[in-house]
């Protein structure tokens, strides 16, 4: 698990859901890895849960938007080097 300064946080304000570069912003808020992997997880639902809520045409813009200035998904080793050299889980 990742501390919540190393994730993104998205809010739930009026003018729909956006990105909360700052973590301040006033309204629900949910985060989410800088991943795209888990971007897409969020968007086909997880997102709407977490803000008990549809996400919109334009909330989904927005996001889409957003999603694909990041990177490609990192190696489970790259995020996590003390795994190096452990097996993992099949």
């Amino acid at each position: 698990m990742l501390a919540k300064r190393q994730l993104i946080r998205l809010v739930r304000q009026p003018e729909g859901v956006l990105v909360d570069p700052t973590g301040k912003a006033a309204g629900r808020g949910a985060y989410l890895h800088n991943q795209r992997s888990c971007w897409e997880r969020g968007l086909k639902g997880a997102l709407g849960h977490a803000f008990k809520t549809e996400l919109s045409a334009g909330d989904r813009e927005r996001l889409m938007a957003f999603l694909v200035t990041l990177p490609d998904d990192i190696p489970v080793l790259e995020k996590n080097p003390e795994m190096a050299g452990k097996a993992s889980p099949e």
